[in-house]
C-alpha cells in the first residue's frame, strides 16, 4: 500500500520546498589513489598515503532533501517524521502498519506543508525495499536522510531462546537497517553533501538485561553497524550516528507499563523522574540529521533522563 500525501490546496503555493538545481550540487569527491610501478619492501621508499580533501566541506548541504523514516506509524518513528517535517524536509513514512504510515504522512503534510509519501513496508522483506524507495524518490524528489526507527523487542531470557525468538528481532532491528543503508548509498550520493542517517539503538545495547537477550544483542549490533557504515560513508561525505533511548512512552512499552509497579520503578531510577515522550527522542534525531551536527559521525547519543549515569538499567 502506498500513498502520496500533499498539504491541502488552501495552504497555497507548491507543497514542499524548492530543491536546489542539479548544477548547485557539489560533485562527489572520491579518494585519490596512487599507483606504483614497482614493489619495494623498504619503508623509507614507500609512498605516503595521500590526504583526502574533506568530502562536502564548504559545499551546499542537502538539508532540503527527503528523509525516509521506518517504523513511522507510531512512537519514535512518528515523532521523528513530524520533527523533520517541522524543519521543512519532505518525509517518506514506512511501516508494516500501512494505515498508520498514511496517517503519519497526512499529519506531516497538514501540519507543516511538506511533501510526503507513505508505504506499507515490512522492512524484513528486502525485495520490497527497491520498489518502495523508487516510489519515495519520485514523490519527494530526493532522499538525503534516513532514520531506522522500526524495531521489535521479544522479551525472553537465554534459557528459553530459540531461532523463532532470535531471528525476527535481528531481522528487523539489524538486518533491515544494514540492507537499507546499502540501498540508500546511491540516493545519498545523488542528494549530495549533508546526507545523514540515524539508527535507533537503546540503552539496552549498552547494558545487559537478563530477560531481553535478543533485544540487547540486536541493539548492541546496531551500534557496531553504525560505526562500520559511518566509516564507509565518510568517503562520500555522509554521516551515520545512533541514538540510545531509555524508557519512552511508545506502543512497545505498553505491555510493560501494565505490570504492577513497573512504571513507578522506572521513574524512581531515572534522575529526571519520568518516562520520555517520543518527541524528546525525535528532536535529537533531527539534530543529528541537520547541518548543526556536520562534524558528528560514528557515535551514539544516550537519551535516558540520566538513568545510566547513576545506575544500571
Amino acid at each position: 500500500m502506498t500513498r502520496d500525501s500533499s498539504p491541502p490546496p488552501s495552504r497555497g503555493g507548491p507543497a514542499g520546498r524548492v530543491r536546489s538545481e542539479p548544477g548547485q550540487k557539489a560533485p562527489r569527491r572520491s579518494t585519490p589513489r596512487t599507483t606504483a610501478t614497482s614493489r619495494t619492501s623498504s619503508a623509507s621508499t614507500a609512498r605516503p598515503r595521500p590526504r583526502r580533501a574533506p568530502a562536502g566541506h564548504g559545499s551546499t548541504p542537502s538539508l532540503d532533501t527527503g528523509v525516509l523514516v521506518t517504523g513511522g506509524a507510531s512512537g519514535i518513528g512518528r515523532a521523528t517524521a513530524l520533527a523533520v517535517a517541522e524543519a521543512g524536509r519532505p518525509v517518506a513514512v514506512w511501516d508494516v502498519d500501512g494505515d498508520g504510515a498514511i496517517e503519519t504522512a497526512e499529519l506531516c503534510a497538514r501540519a507543516h506543508g511538506v511533501r510526503t509519501h507513505a508505504a506499507a513496508v515490512d522492512v524484513v522483506d528486502s525485495a520490497a525495499h527497491g520498489p518502495a524507495l523508487a516510489d519515495a524518490l519520485v514523490a519527494l524528489g530526493s532522499v538525503g536522510g534516513f532514520v531506522h526507527a522500526a524495531g521489535i523487542s521479544g522479551p525472553m531470557s537465554v534459557d528459553f531462546l530459540d531461532e523463532a525468538a532470535w531471528d525476527p528481532v535481528f531481522d528487523v532491528n539489524v538486518r533491515a537497517a544494514a540492507l537499507l543503508l546499502r540501498a540508500l548509498l546511491d540516493p545519498f550520493r545523488a542528494a549530495g553533501p549533508g546526507s545523514a542517517a540515524v539508527l535507533v539503538s537503546s540503552i539496552e545495547g549498552l547494558f545487559g538485561s537478563a530477560m531481553l537477550t535478543a533485544y540487547c544483542s540486536s541493539k548492541a549490533a546496531v551500534l557496531g553497524l553504525m560505526r562500520s557504515v559511518a566509516h564507509r560513508y565518510a568517503l562520500d561525505g555522509f554521516r551515520v550516528n545512533a541514538v540510545c533511548p531509555g524508557a519512552v512512552a511508545t506502543p512497545m512499552l505498553v505491555p510493560a507499563f501494565e505490570l504492577p509497579g513497573f512504571r513507578e520503578r522506572i521513574e524512581e531510577r531515572t534522575p529526571l523522574g519520568r518516562i520520555a515522550d517520543p518527541a524528546e527522542i525525535a528532536r535529537p534525531i533531527r539534530f543529528l540529521l541537520s547541518e548543526e551536527a556536520s562534524f558528528v559521525t560514528g557515535t551514539h547519543l544516550v537519551i535516558d533522563g540520566g538513568m545510566t549515569a547513576v545506575t544500571a538499567i
